[in-house]
């Protein structure tokens, strides 16, 4: 039996011992960690953290430090795991509540998000957290919780112009255009750089519509270096076309058919400008490239036969809408609709 005792006491000192030695070795290596944190040399700091931690895995402090050398290294991966380490250890550290907050909304985490930054506000650690969950809520389409949060994140920093783009985009996607504009307006008045949001806006207003203010911050947005492409050139020649500034339209649109000469669509609204700005030649014009394309475009066809009425060419205009009435029967609708309009 003594010897028993004997053996079990010099087997929990060789433990205590090699737990002591561990937590000797850990402090070493943290010390160290810190010492080429300083010196900002991140990977040889990351190394000695990391071998503190494994002699002592609930040496908090050298968990921490962990953390704070990964994020530095953009190892976000590893920051994550070191902060998660820290708060199975201290459920209120603030270092990590607030680093694991950042991180979520870094990496589009809007769940986990939301959780760390309430956490960070109910231990008024950090700040800049109602943005946060406002575009966090957002992300996830809770846009009842996302006003609230934006409202006193406003408040906080009248000059972050995303807040207002935010609540701006919010109102799009529930389709309540007209109240998205005072954002629009709000957004772009704070960063004036945006061209994005000043294309985006003209789009709304477009749809609202109200095709004059739109043409004006398309115009705007190009001015600042938004990219003129073929969308761009269609849409703005729409609302160009909505104000009854026709030929601004055709111009536009003609540049894009320059490079889309067979964009059936495209040839048809040119067409269609014309017609309605009394060009019946150019219409015709326009009409017939379609029908080099498809020569079973009754519709084209039919717009033809119109436009040789309006010339005065009665009996041929009869002739060719007839013939296109013949391939399409619902174009007696059109015929119709255009009659009674006097068109």
């Amino acid at each position: 039996m003594k010897n028993y005792y004997l053996f079990f006491s010099v087997v929990l000192l060789s433990s205590c011992s090699a737990m002591a030695q561990s937590k000797d070795s850990s402090d070493v290596y943290y010390k160290k960690g810190l010492q080429e944190k300083t010196a900002r040399r991140w990977m040889v700091s990351f190394n000695y953290l990391q071998k503190s931690v494994q002699y002592d895995s609930n040496n908090i402090d050298a968990e921490r430090e962990l953390g704070l050398v990964s994020l530095e290294m953009r190892r976000y991966g590893n920051a994550e795991m070191a902060f998660t380490k820290v708060l199975s250890l201290d459920k209120n550290d603030t270092t990590a509540v607030i680093n694991m907050a950042n991180i979520s909304f870094w990496m589009h985490q809007w769940k986990d998000a939301i959780s760390f930054a309430q956490k960070a506000q109910q231990l008024k650690a950090g700040s800049g957290w109602n943005y946060v969950l406002g575009k966090s809520y957002y992300q996830q389409e809770d846009y009842g919780q996302a006003f609230k949060y934006f409202q006193i994140a406003s408040k906080e920093d009248s000059t972050n112009s995303e807040i207002p783009y935010l609540l701006a985009r919010a109102f799009v996607d529930m389709n309540n255009y007209k109240a998205a504009v005072p954002f629009f307006q709000k957004a772009i008045s704070l960063d004036s750089t945006k061209v994005q949001w000043m294309y985006e806006f003209a789009l709304v207003l477009a749809t609202i519509p109200n095709d004059k203010m739109a043409i004006q911050y398309y115009l705007l947005a190009a001015d600042k270096g938004y990219k003129m492409d073929n969308d761009y050139f269609e849409n703005l020649a729409d609302s160009y076309i909505a104000i009854g500034e026709g030929q601004k339209a055709v111009d536009l649109m003609l540049r894009v058919l320059d490079k889309k000469p067979g964009d059936l669509v495209l040839l048809y609204s040119v067409a269609d400008v014309y017609y309605h700005m009394k060009k019946y030649d150019e219409a015709i014009d326009y009409w017939d490239k379609i029908l080099y394309f498809d020569k079973e475009n009754s519709k084209s066809l039919y717009m033809i036969g119109m436009a040789y009425q309006k010339k005065g060419e009665t009996g041929k205009g009869r002739e060719l809408c007839d013939k296109a009435i013949a391939m399409d029967p619902s174009l007696k609708n059109l015929k119709q609709e255009r009659g009674s309009v006097g068109l």
